[in-house]
């Protein structure tokens, strides 16, 4: 069993900045491919980042590359999203997810475990 704890979201300018941690327990983590999905209000839930379980490989979606990175630190069973130059439509509540598996993917149906989301809030 994993557990996820997101936090570090909040309101911010457009332009702003915001770094996102999710806080994992369960020692499977250290083995677990992650990603940050989000869902905008009336939307369907979408990818955001995915990073695999050693940091070898990361992807990130067109509408966030160049803007965000996503990093983890195993030691510490968190994983991060440092989002910048943020716009009004990065408005969404965003979730971390843990795989069971290895490498990193970007369909959510991969992931097992899900936390339960930190809002995130674009002023324009």
């Amino acid at each position: 069993q994993v557990q996820l704890v997101e936090s570090g979201g909040g309101l911010v300018q457009a332009g702003g900045s915001l770094r996102l941690s999710c806080a994992a327990s369960g020692r499977t983590f250290s083995r677990s491919a992650m990603g940050w999905f989000r869902q905008a209000p009336g939307k369907e839930r979408e990818f955001v980042a995915t990073i695999s379980w050693n940091a070898g490989y990361t992807y990130y979606a067109d509408s966030v590359k160049g803007r965000c990175t996503i990093s983890r630190d195993n030691a510490k069973n968190t994983v991060y999203l440092q989002m910048n130059s943020l716009k009004p439509e990065d408005t969404a509540v965003y979730y971390c997810a843990a795989s069971l598996a290895l490498v990193a993917s970007l369909i959510p149906e991969e992931y097992e475990y899900w936390g339960q989301g930190t809002q995130v809030t674009v002023s324009s």
